[in-house]
């Protein structure tokens, strides 16, 4: 009869621990994160008894590095921006002579367990835990046992978790100036968020830094914002409606549109409205996402460097790893410049 092969999940269940906490005592790596002798001895008894073997882990000797990096993101990479981050992430890793291993959890929280749990297991050297939108996290109990970056989500000060995200208040400031610097002072509005800081959609970090940044431009030189239109999600439907209800009742001459898909809709809305861009209505929106390529005129986008912060999540690790067994930290949070990506999109108003 063929024999059963044990696993490290019957090792864990048997022993009364997490597969993480049983991972890492097979790797050798108990004391390092102050995993109970008591809850060690179990493990690598329970192991003796069952007969698991991953080779030299059971024997308590950690090897030496992997030289790998566990990649986890909450999406799928197919959507062309989020591949852009795991490109980055992959050449950079590749730079430092390390691999890549990337899952796609689709939001799935068992799925993401499991993935962290696998990283961990295979001695990946630490793991970059990537979300699609900049948000807070709650951080998985998996992320806590090794060497971790966050790539666009925060987790708080306490965490001690690292956190590469993109300097939103510093590209709310530069959308501000390029109207400012056409010349623009009345008839600005917001399409997307605002006006106050916390007329936001749902959890949006991204729009409180952006409107942080603005008000601050626009206040220096005397713009009062003469309207704001919050949209739930920023698609290009929400765009479209948003500013269509805004023709309605005004004649904008500046639309700063929180994201690029809503300034697509808006220019539909102006479009069937019979005004021009940027002759009648200057508009501006974030993202650089691939659609403000194909607007004509080219869209004026404050960009998110998705391929960057791929790049800046890894470094912060390896440079983690280069420190690791050191009391030594690096800033918790590494902020990712917006540049403007200029377009035709924005032009001074007419007088």
């Amino acid at each position: 009869m063929r024999r059963t092969r044990v696993t490290l999940a019957d090792v864990a269940a048997a022993s009364g621990v997490s597969v993480t906490t049983a991972s890492l005592v097979l790797t050798g790596r108990a004391r390092e994160l102050r995993i109970s002798e008591d809850a060690e001895r179990r493990v690598r008894s329970t192991a003796r008894e069952l007969g698991y073997r991953r080779g030299a882990l059971v024997s308590g000797h950690r090897p030496g590095p992997s030289r790998t990096i566990g990649f986890v993101l909450d999406t799928v990479t197919s959507s062309g921006l989020a591949g852009e981050v795991v490109k980055g992430a992959v050449e950079a890793a590749y730079r430092h002579g390390f691999m890549v291993f990337a899952g796609e959890t689709g939001g799935d929280a068992g799925l993401e367990r499991s993935l962290v749990e696998a990283m961990r297991d295979r001695c990946a050297d630490g793991i970059v835990y990537a979300t699609t939108h900049t948000r807070a996290v709650v951080v998985p109990e998996g992320l806590h046992h090794g060497l971790t970056v966050l790539l666009n989500a925060t987790a708080g000060a306490r965490s001690g978790i690292p956190s590469v995200v993109s300097d939103e208040v510093q590209g709310g400031r530069s959308a501000a100036r390029v109207l400012v610097e056409a010349g623009h002072r009345h008839g600005v509005h917001l399409i997307g968020a605002g006006p106050g800081p916390y007329d936001v959609p749902p959890h949006s970090i991204a729009a409180v830094q952006r409107l942080i940044g603005m008000r601050e431009v626009f206040a220096a030189a005397g713009v009062e914002v003469a309207g704001a239109h919050r949209c739930p999600t920023w698609t290009p439907e929400d765009g479209y409606d948003a500013t269509r209800d805004l023709l309605r009742h005004h004649l904008p001459r500046a639309l700063v549109c929180f994201d690029d898909r809503l300034a697509f809709g808006a220019y539909q809305a102006l479009g069937e409205a019979g005004l021009s861009v940027p002759g009648d209505v200057s508009v501006l929106g974030f993202g650089d996402h691939p659609v403000a390529s194909w607007m004509r005129p080219r869209l004026t986008t404050v960009a998110l460097s998705h391929h960057e912060l791929g790049v800046q999540a890894v470094e912060v690790l390896v440079g983690m790893l280069g420190r690791h067994g050191r009391d030594v930290r690096p800033s918790l949070i590494r902020r990712v410049p917006m540049p403007v990506r200029e377009g035709g999109s924005v032009a001074p108003p007419r007088r």
